[in-house]
């Protein structure tokens, strides 16, 4: 089966305590240099959020978020042409992000508020519906899924599905998260990577965002600030299995990932001109 080119996703945190702490650009300043610098680097779209998610993590107030994200939004019109998606929860928020700039929603909450929706609508943009088991706040107290997680994210994501086309949002536009580490224990995690193409199977684009998340320092016992290799290594069987955006920390590294795979994918491997080529080396 023909795999269609993963994009990369480059995350700009405009907060003061997301949990990997380069990623932190709470002045403007900071967070233009952030996006111009993923940009650069090879970023397909950019995520921003003005609201951390990480577990544990404190709600901000609607007024708050909108004076982090829509300043940088502003700003940043013009220096950049790749899309610019809006992390939140809150409409309010969205709605004001798309009016200056941002071109798509990404939902942790998994669009489980009517006016969200109802935002996504009129705007006609494309969506990431990501599945969360309670909030930042509670969701790593012991997440259980009877009958096993994936089983459990197939329905929901089924059920969420057709609720979002029956809501006005075109189905085209829904692109799939499974919610890394939002709700999951380590083994969860795994299991979801194990399975990606079960989630495919459900004939929408998926994103994965697993860069430098607890899980990864959960297995090889160390922080955040030293699991490059692991995202990278995790990354790669995203991308094998077809998985359309990765939501990641680090662009350049993955934009070198992305383009060896894509060089061993359209190779002809089976050309006599192949071996040739290969021969001496």
């Amino acid at each position: 089966m023909a795999m269609s080119k993963t994009k990369l996703m480059g995350i700009v945190n405009i907060t003061p305590d997301s949990f990997y702490k380069p990623s932190r650009t709470y002045a403007l300043d900071a967070s233009i240099a952030r996006a111009l610098q993923l940009a650069s680097e090879g970023a397909d779209i950019l995520d921003i959020g003005g609201e951390s998610t990480r577990p544990g993590a404190s709600p901000v107030s609607e007024e708050e978020e909108i004076k982090r994200v829509i300043p940088f939004l502003k700003n940043i019109k013009g220096k950049i042409s790749i899309p610019i998606s809006i992390d939140t929860k809150k409409p309010a928020v969205a709605r004001a992000a798309m009016q200056a700039g941002a071109s798509l929603i990404n939902d942790v909450s998994g669009f489980s508020q009517p006016k969200m929706i109802s935002v996504a609508a009129e705007a006609d943009a494309e969506i990431y519906v990501m599945h969360m088991q309670g909030t930042p706040e509670t969701m790593q107290l012991n997440p259980q899924y009877e009958g096993g997680v994936v089983p459990f994210l197939l329905r929901w994501f089924e059920d969420k599905v057709n609720m979002l086309i029956h809501s006005g949002i075109r189905p085209e536009n829904i692109i799939l998260d499974p919610g890394i580490g939002f709700g999951k224990t380590v083994a969860d995690n795994l299991e979801i990577i194990h399975n990606l193409s079960e989630f495919k199977r459900l004939g929408f684009r998926v994103l994965l965002g697993l860069s430098r998340k607890s899980f990864l320092s959960k297995i090889l016992s160390k922080p955040a600030e030293e699991l490059l290799s692991a995202t990278l290594a995790a990354n790669t069987l995203a991308i094998m299995s077809n998985v359309d955006f990765i939501r990641v920390h680090d662009v350049k590294e993955h934009r070198s990932l992305i383009d060896v795979i894509e060089a061993f994918k359209s190779h002809d491997y089976s050309s006599k001109t192949f071996f040739k080529q290969t021969a001496c080396i």
